[in-house]
């Protein structure tokens, strides 16, 4: 799915028209019209959080969402280098999964232990 065709379908799910959600995001219907059918990138800035708050995606389809508008720049998802570029052992842990090419299963093993741990 495409970030413009998530928002498309979520926008519909709210019985939402296109011209009102451009009206209350700010920015003009052709453009929301021409984001939504992918002829444009997820635009850059806060819109990813204006459009998340106004059409109140849950934290996963928020993340969701913020994966989407990276991939269609062909970037890191807006909530993640600083984090990154923060901790030296995330760096070298992806750097590692990389070269040995981690498989699907072994990242959501490490997910999983991740969120089973005690806090």
């Amino acid at each position: 799915m495409t970030f413009g065709a998530f928002i498309s379908a979520k926008r519909k799910e709210l019985r939402l028209t296109l011209r009102e959600t451009a009206k209350h995001l700010g920015i003009a219907c052709g453009y929301l019209s021409d984001v939504e059918q992918s002829r444009r990138p997820a635009p850059e800035g806060d819109f990813v959080e204006r459009i998340s708050r106004y059409l109140d995606l849950s934290k996963t389809d928020h993340e969701r969402l913020l994966d989407l508008a990276a991939k269609s720049r062909n970037r890191i998802s807006a909530d993640l280098p600083e984090y990154i570029m923060q901790k030296d052992i995330v760096r070298a842990a992806l750097r590692v999964s990389k070269d040995v090419n981690a498989t699907d299963e072994e990242w959501q093993a490490f997910i999983e232990q991740m969120k089973n741990r005690p806090r």
